[in-house]
């Protein structure tokens, strides 16, 4: 086949192949992306046959990764990284030195290096940001609490792998590579290299924060000022992928994190969610080529030579680092249901793992064997990081049900997860239960604040209900789909429960609670969703606003009013 249809061979084959096996997964009541990996196996250089580009389909999978990282800063403000930063910036140190001890324990004892002992754990410990992400969005829990923690956690754990990737170069020759022409470093040209590395970072995010945040949502207003459609989709495309190849080009930081804060910057223009929607197949058609370059760097063979050492990887993934982030995430005094859903988030690693695999092999601090390992670890931890989903939530029904132990863990013995005693009663009967703390619920407090109507926050974030307490507003930490954080809102005896909150995964059981705790509570509930609008309507689970119905409404009343047809 001629050179020049490198490109179009890789993408014909590699989209058509994940097509026909991601429809036989999901036949086979698998995830779509068991499909799509194996598609990458056969086509890749250790399977007989059609052998796909590896640098070319490598390139467009981490477009695919550029974009979903942009996908996710659109909905995920710097306010939303900073309420979790008490229990994401910890909670990822420690788990990265816990995880990269385990994977380096294990090297040592398979008679390595501690240059590659230390390279390995490094690669075990960080989790695939386009596997968390697919993983959040199947369960509708990106903008939950949950999802918040996961995503800012994986930021820190990005952020300290950028580190890693610059350091370790330089550090090679003391780690004892074994390549050609790797020189020892004196302590200055490590201090010189860690200052300049942290400099580049910082003035990233600096000007990402002071020239980003008001340039790049002013181009996209005067984008869509021309009316032309094919020029907005351009435009946040080209914000993406431009913001992400000018931060690693300037600064050094990784495609993925230049993309993600090229989104949360475009957060804040009004058209933010245009384009996200805009963004969104081009994000699922790369995502799919970022599973099939997985598969094809996988080498079936490691499975059959070295079995025990692939399953001690998979256990350090999918065990070792499960088990750390819950056990870290209830010492912040999170409920069990947290602490499952960002365990489970973790238990896989995927593209920074890959880059760090490639770069120790480079520099003689990996052998073969090594990378084969990851790649096999990576592969069978995506393969099976859905089905640790979706048997979360009859887990958890099940430990609730059998272990007094467990329920506890979800309602803990915790000062916040009850009203202080000292809560006064107007704010303990014909209250209003106010549920969720974002963008929306802080208006409507504000509100009802200034008509003086009591009102009880019930809210999962720690951080915000220590900052209302702070303020003496009476709030309860909590998911208010459990029944014990309602009651301790007092909804027995409350007059309306208005769930501002974006996440709609629970908004029914959280109702069903409430009115057998208080049948004449009247619920308000919010959604961005026609179709979810429409079903809850036809339930009468209560008042629904839809997002896009009330803006509608707004302008048009104003119109009328200034056309003269309302007073």
């Amino acid at each position: 086949m001629p050179h020049e249809v490198n490109l179009i061979s890789t993408v014909a084959v590699g989209f058509g192949l994940a097509m026909i096996l991601g429809f036989i997964s999901i036949r086979l009541r698998m995830p779509p992306l068991v499909g799509y990996l194996i598609s990458g196996i056969i086509v890749g250089p250790y399977v007989p046959g059609f052998v796909a580009d590896a640098a070319l389909t490598a390139q467009l999978a981490e477009i695919g990764v550029m974009l979903l990282m942009f996908g996710v800063g659109l909905h995920f403000s710097i306010e939303d990284l900073m309420s979790v930063k008490r229990i994401a910036i910890p909670g990822a140190i420690v788990q990265i030195l816990v995880a990269t001890s385990m994977g380096a324990g294990a090297i040592l004892f398979w008679g390595g290096s501690w240059g590659e002992a230390c390279v390995f754990g490094l690669a075990l410990s960080v989790a695939s940001t386009v596997v968390l992400l697919k993983a959040l969005e199947a369960r509708g829990v990106i903008d939950s609490i949950n999802g918040r923690i996961a995503i800012g956690w994986l930021v820190v754990e990005d952020l300290v792998m950028v580190l890693v990737l610059v350091l370790l170069p330089p550090l090679a020759g003391i780690m004892g590579s074994k390549a050609d022409g790797i020189q020892l470093p004196t302590d200055a040209n490590i201090l010189v290299t860690l200052v300049v590395t942290l400099a580049k970072v910082i003035t990233f995010i600096i000007v990402m924060l002071v020239v980003g945040k008001r340039l790049l949502p002013k181009v996209l207003w005067w984008v869509t000022g021309t009316g032309s459609r094919e020029l907005f989709s351009l435009c946040v495309i080209a914000t993406a992928v431009g913001v992400a190849y000018g931060s690693a080009l300037l600064f050094d930081v990784s495609f993925a994190l230049g993309a993600f804060f090229a989104g949360m910057m475009l957060r804040e223009s009004e058209f933010s969610h245009r384009a996200a929607e805009e963004s969104l197949p081009l994000r699922d058609a790369f995502a799919v080529l970022f599973f099939v370059s997985v598969g094809m760097i996988f080498d079936p063979h490691i499975l059959l030579e070295q079995p025990l050492k692939v399953i001690t990887v998979i256990a350090i993934i999918m065990f070792g680092k499960t088990l750390v982030a819950i056990g870290l995430v209830l010492i912040f005094r999170y409920p069990l249901n947290t602490a499952l859903t960002v365990g489970a988030s973790l238990a896989q690693i995927g593209e920074f793992s890959f880059i760090l695999a490639g770069l120790g092999l480079s520099l003689g601090l990996l052998d073969i064997d090594g990378q084969n390992l990851i790649v096999a670890g990576a592969l069978v931890s995506i393969a099976f990081n859905s089905t640790l989903f979706t048997v979360l939530e009859p887990f958890q029904k099940w430990i609730r049900k059998h272990s007094s132990f467990a329920r506890k863990l979800e309602m803990p013995d915790d000062p916040l997860s009850m009203l202080p005693m000292s809560t006064a009663n107007v704010f303990l009967s014909g209250q209003v239960v106010l549920v969720g703390y974002g963008r929306v619920g802080r208006r409507i407090a504000n509100i009802l604040d200034e008509h003086k109507i009591p009102y009880v926050v019930a809210e999962s974030n720690r951080e915000v209900v220590e900052k209302l307490r702070a303020r003496e507003i009476p709030a309860v930490c909590g998911d208010a789909s459990d029944p014990n954080v309602l009651v301790q809102a007092h909804i027995a005896n409350a007059s309306l429960l208005v769930a501002a909150t974006s996440n709609t995964f629970h908004v029914r059981q959280m109702v069903e609670i409430a009115r057998k705790l208080n049948p004449k509570i009247e619920t308000v509930i919010r959604t961005h969703n026609e179709d979810e609008a429409k079903l809850w309507t036809e339930e009468a689970i209560g008042k629904i606003f839809l997002s896009e119905q009330q803006l509608a409404g707004g302008m048009a009343e104003h119109v009328l009013k200034r056309m003269g047809k309302i007073a």
